[in-house]
């Protein structure tokens, strides 16, 4: 995962292990993720939530795709293999944020 100087996704790899709902969900990921800022995907991931919990319509944009699995909102148990793509992405891009981000604080090593 690496970001551009927008912080925009601009190279993306996932080495999926999942179910078929975690897997679904991160083929949709993987064919939209590239240029979406930290923004879009946050706003992807509740929408998502949502959908599944509280009757929500789903992630709008270029995670539409990720409506298909609106259907799993019926079965509880498989909430979180239908989100781990998702929250793993957004990991991901919150650390790739971290990384560009420099460490303001002082160090205190030599202090006398």
């Amino acid at each position: 995962m690496t970001l551009d100087d927008e912080g925009r996704i601009n190279a993306f790899a996932q080495d999926v292990k999942a179910c078929a709902l975690g897997q679904a969900a991160a083929g949709v990921l993987g064919q939209t993720v590239i240029g979406a800022s930290v923004e879009e995907l946050t706003a992807a991931r509740d929408a998502m939530l949502a959908m599944l919990k509280s009757g929500g319509e789903g992630p709008e944009g270029r995670f539409e795709g990720l409506r298909a699995l609106k259907q799993v909102a019926d079965y509880p148990a498989r909430h979180a293999s239908t989100m781990v793509a998702v929250e793993a992405t957004l990991d991901a891009v919150n650390a790739a944020l971290a990384r560009k981000t420099p460490d303001t604080r002082t160090s205190l090593a030599g202090a006398a």
